[in-house]
């Protein structure tokens, strides 16, 4: 059903109150498009299915097929309308899945009740703000899923490398510098342009460890780890030769430890 450029079918036997009602329906809804405007409910039918229009405003008595008969043929494709002399038929509308009813002569007041009331059954579904507004703060607050690859350039190479294979990460100014072991387990190193910072909170806490201002460090890496002056301490790594600095802030980690 279209939003923007609502249909609509009129069926009625008389010529002068299908008219009346065409006019009554361009003042109070200017851009409801009237598709066909028919004579008794056979011709409805044939001219919904043909026309598909929105909304199908159906007399009641029609000769051949009345507006009811029409309305079980439409099923539930359209929003029905019923147009009545009497409106003890109101009840028989509304059972047949009508929107609303109309009684002869049409109130104009009456008219925009029902126009109000089919322009809000067109609105597209609103999703419940306060449902989609909880479902992201629960997807805020989830942990991300740990970093498993770095995507680092080596020479001409893009390299993948596996995060578990990293031994330290140190900041470089805008870059981080990787340090890793290569297939031969050979040190290598590499340059990536994620921050330190941004990197650090992908990876595994229970894997990686900051240790300096300008350090993560893998503690599958460590061989050990020397205690300095003025609560400082020393990171020696297994199968390198060069050692990482703890700093008084990050010395709590190997305490706990």
């Amino acid at each position: 059903m279209s939003v923007s450029h609502p249909t609509a079918l009129i069926a009625d036997d008389e010529p002068l109150l299908r008219d009346a009602l065409a006019g009554q329906l361009r003042q109070a809804w200017p851009e409801l498009d009237i598709v066909a405007s028919v004579r008794n409910g056979r011709e409805a039918v044939a001219q919904f299915e043909a026309l598909r229009p929105d909304i199908c405003f159906l007399d009641v008595h029609m000769p051949g097929m009345s507006g009811v008969e029409a309305a079980a043929r439409i099923a539930r494709r359209a929003h029905i309308v019923f147009i009545t002399a009497h409106d003890q038929y109101a009840v028989q509308a509304f059972a047949q899945g009508a929107l609303d009813y109309l009684v002869k002569p049409v109130e104009p007041e009456r008219l925009l009740d029902t126009v109000a009331r089919l322009r809000e059954r067109r609105q597209p579904a609103s999703p419940d703000i306060e449902t989609l507004l909880a479902r992201l703060a629960g997807q805020l607050r989830a942990p991300a899923p740990a970093l498993n690859w770095l995507t680092a350039q080596v020479g001409a190479a893009l390299r993948l490398i596996p995060v578990e294979e990293i031994d330290y990460l140190r900041s470089d100014s805008k870059y981080t510098a990787v340090a890793w072991r290569g297939d031969d387990g050979q040190p290598a190193e590499a340059l990536v342009r994620t921050p330190l910072k941004e990197l650090l909170a992908q990876l595994d806490p229970a894997q990686f460890v900051q240790v300096h201002r300008a350090v993560v460090v893998n503690l599958r890496a460590i061989r050990h780890v020397l205690r300095g002056e003025n609560e400082t301490a020393t990171i020696h790594l297994r199968r390198r030769a060069e050692t990482l600095p703890v700093s008084r802030n990050y010395l709590h980690v190997f305490r706990q430890m």
